[in-house]
């Protein structure tokens, strides 16, 4: 339990800026998970407080794009249901795993998806060569991979999800963003539930990060219509491989 009110505040502003640049960037993980860190939370305890404050971003980032969302129900749907099974497989994983697997494994997760954020625009150049298609089974499939992502860890799914999403829609970038946002959003959910229910979550960490989450979203997915996301995208990587060498550091040296 975090009582200080000043640890309390510094995870509300976290919230604020991982709400903002999950929403715009794809990246809130990399934002909160350090700040819980950082408040002293042990590794997969952050993790799971983290997964269940997301919840935050997915509503935020839905109340603040709905001019986007309007007419997408019908296909997102079907992915929102593939995405939520599949976080519910990645939340089991992690609870089931020993937590030092996930120490190692943590630099690498955050290192790749940093990589992965940075090479987002080319990424989506090389996905709007390719023929457009509905939801294939290799869509399908695809999604709740990400989806296991999304409940083991999380950070850059949204990346890897608009990623897959520009490849297989033709429509404006932002409409594509905002489904984004609720698909991956809902890859949290199921594994949320899990992460509650086992007592392992930090119930004032996770609604400090929560409230901040929800209004940095709202704001993300507003700015995200009229502002380039390219300077906090590299930004936000080269921070990530910060962390990631750092954590990897950790982990290894200990």
């Amino acid at each position: 339990m975090i009582t200080d009110p000043a640890v309390l505040l510094l995870l509300v502003l976290a919230g604020v800026g991982a709400g903002l640049t999950g929403a715009t960037a794809g990246l809130a993980s990399l934002v909160s998970y350090p700040a819980l860190l950082a408040a002293g939370l042990p590794p997969v305890t952050a993790n799971v407080t983290n997964t269940v404050a997301m919840l935050g971003t997915t509503a935020g980032a839905a109340a603040g794009a709905r001019p986007e969302l309007a007419g997408q129900r019908a296909r997102l749907v079907p992915l929102c249901v593939i995405t939520t099974i599949g976080g519910a497989c990645g939340g089991l994983v992690l609870l089931l795993t020993p937590s030092g697997a996930f120490t190692v494994i943590v630099p690498w997760l955050i290192g790749g998806a940093s990589l992965v954020l940075m090479a987002g625009p080319r990424l989506r150049r090389l996905a709007e060569g390719a023929e457009h298609h509905g939801l294939s089974p290799a869509t399908g499939v695809t999604a709740f991979l990400i989806g296991i992502y999304g409940g083991y860890f999380g950070a850059a799914a949204g990346v890897l999800m608009l990623a897959l999403l520009v490849s297989v829609w033709t429509q404006p970038l932002a409409r594509t963003n905002a489904a984004k946002n609720l698909v991956t959003g809902s890859a949290n959910l199921l594994a949320a539930i899990v992460f509650a229910v086992t007592g392992k979550v930090v119930w004032t960490a996770a609604l400090a990060v929560c409230l901040g989450s929800l209004g940095g979203s709202w704001l993300g997915s507003t700015l995200v219509r009229h502002l380039p996301a390219t300077p906090l995208r590299i930004g936000i990587g080269v921070a990530g491989l910060g962390l990631a060498i750092v954590l990897g550091w950790q982990a290894f040296a200990a």
